[in-house]
């Protein structure tokens, strides 16, 4: 019997890396060195480690005794997955307190390996470097909170500004505020009138990095019945976010839709995010905030990736690993994007670069619900596109790909399918889906779903001003009534007057 399922890519030695932050210690061990990293097992623990340190300037001693215990289990877990090395990676708290290097001396010998401490520079630089594996491109500031502080760098492209970090985290904030959120406010300020940086991001993107932002991100998708329920790239306007960030930093908090799935150890620190990200706003004045599940951990891993590899699109990447885990032919996705790249460009619709990208990912998932009934196929391809962990790609463009391949396999005359993710996509979106879908059905009815046939069709001018989609003539016992049909559908969709044809054969008008 074989060790590991045919659900795992076969070229992938899996990794871990321990994150020892002030206020959680994780464990997350990868599928493999990759662009699009694939989690094999995540576990996390709220140790406090940081809790108290303004007034000590001591790591905590009760969650210094609990991180060891968690650490041996980390590292049994480590080795269980089958990981071949470990990073372990320690921040502000661990950096800052006088029991600091007997705390990372002892985690040394329980982990079996040596202990990165990440300057505050260091850590802002592999935030930035995790916002720039996991948008297409990044552009703005990002900003890391943590227990013990905040890190703030400017990005643009793969261009790193000079990081800084700041005695904003959570803990620290709670601590020194004396657990009033009104001082917590007035600290905030003043730490954040020396980030110069964040003058240069007026009008640009906020990128929020941290668990505190992301549950506030949460909550903020509970309170608004947003209908996707997928954190990275989740955005937060600045106007719409502006009354619920003042009940949150009033520690109003308990009766929000959603807070049950927050931890109580995390809710307490819920005001002091929504504080400092009240004054980020006030100081940078972004256009938006856009939250990120990568940070510090997935900037470390994307550092480790030769310059080939960090140059490789993220989705395209995650999208044909998929389709070679689950669709009959990843040989014919590939066929399909370049196939529908031509019949686009026929059909005079143009696409931007994001368009592009999106239709190439929808092509190659477009056969990963086939082992589904056949009733099912576009409600599973949906939900699976809808709610995996991309990245490089925003909400409204996750809702394309979804749609395009719920189409493909539903049909594109029923207009009230998905209605909860077709209003996440813009009607350019929804239009360009249904077409993408509609092109998908006639060409899997002349393909089998294998390769081989895409490559040899063509569309061809007729002078009666119909296009036809024309068969090679040894291919003409694919020319059938189903594919016409199809034809058919796409033609009234588009406006066009489309032909089914054979070289030297019949054709088939659809009118």
């Amino acid at each position: 019997m074989a060790q590991f399922s045919q659900g795992r890519l076969k070229d992938r030695r899996p990794l871990s890396i321990v994150d020892i932050g002030s206020n959680s210690i994780r464990l997350v061990v990868f599928e493999g060195l990759a662009r699009s990293p694939t989690l094999i097992f995540n576990e996390k623990m709220l140790a406090g480690l940081g809790r108290g340190i303004v007034s000590t300037g001591k790591l905590d001693p009760e969650a210094v005794t609990r991180s060891m215990e968690e650490f041996r289990r980390f590292r049994a877990l480590s080795e269980q997955a089958g990981a071949s090395e470990m990073h372990v990676l320690a921040t502000a708290a661990a950096r800052e307190a006088v029991n600091g290097p007997d705390f990372i001396r002892r985690a040394e010998e329980v982990l079996g390996t040596k202990i990165r401490v990440l300057t505050g520079r260091e850590e802002a630089y592999y935030s930035a470097m995790g916002i720039i594996s996991g948008f297409h491109p990044a552009d703005g500031i990002a900003g890391d909170l943590g227990g013990g502080s905040l890190e703030l760098v400017d990005i643009k492209g793969t261009t790193i500004g000079d990081g800084i970090t700041l005695p904003l985290g959570g803990l620290r904030l709670q601590d020194a505020s004396k657990n009033s959120t009104v001082q917590s406010a007035r600290i905030a300020e003043t730490e954040l009138a020396k980030a110069k940086l964040l003058a240069g991001g007026q009008g640009r993107t906020f990128y929020a990095v941290g668990g505190t932002w992301r549950n506030l991100a949460r909550l903020h998708m509970s309170m608004t019945n947003y209908p996707l329920e997928v954190m990275h790239h989740y955005e937060l306007g600045i106007a719409d976010s502006e009354a619920f960030l003042r009940q949150v930093a009033r520690g109003d908090i308990e009766k929000i839709k959603g807070i049950e799935h927050v931890s109580k150890n995390r809710r307490a620190l819920l005001p002091y995010g929504a504080v400092v990200l009240q004054k980020i706003i006030a100081t940078m004045k972004p256009s938006r905030i856009v939250v990120s599940a990568l940070g510090v951990r997935e900037g470390f891993l994307y550092s480790l990736l030769s310059p080939e590899q960090q140059k490789q699109d993220p989705l395209i990447a995650a999208s044909e690993e998929l389709a070679l885990l689950r669709a009959r032919s990843v040989g014919h996705s590939h066929e399909l994007a370049e196939w529908t790249a031509k019949s686009f460009a026929v059909f005079g619709i143009d696409e931007t670069e994001e368009e592009a990208r999106c239709r190439h990912a929808a092509c190659l998932l477009a056969d990963i619900g086939w082992r589904a009934h056949p009733d099912y196929r576009g409600k599973q391809s949906l939900n699976i596109i809808a709610h995996a962990s991309f990245i490089g790609v925003d909400h409204p463009g996750r809702a394309f790909i979804a749609l395009a391949n719920l189409y493909r396999h539903e049909g594109i005359t029923d207009e009230n399918i998905a209605a909860e993710i077709k209003a996440l996509a813009p009607p350019r979106y929804t239009e360009r889906a249904r077409v993408l879908g509609a092109m998908m059905r006639v060409v899997y009815l002349l393909t089998a779903s294998m390769p081989g046939v895409m490559p040899r069709l063509r569309w061809e001018k007729r002078p009666n001003g119909a296009l036809a989609l024309v068969l090679p003539a040894d291919l003409a016992a694919l020319y059938g009534e189903r594919p016409a049909g199809r034809l058919a559908q796409l033609g009234k969709l588009t406006g066009k007057k489309l032909v089914l044809a054979v070289d030297g054969g019949p054709s088939s008008s659809a009118k």
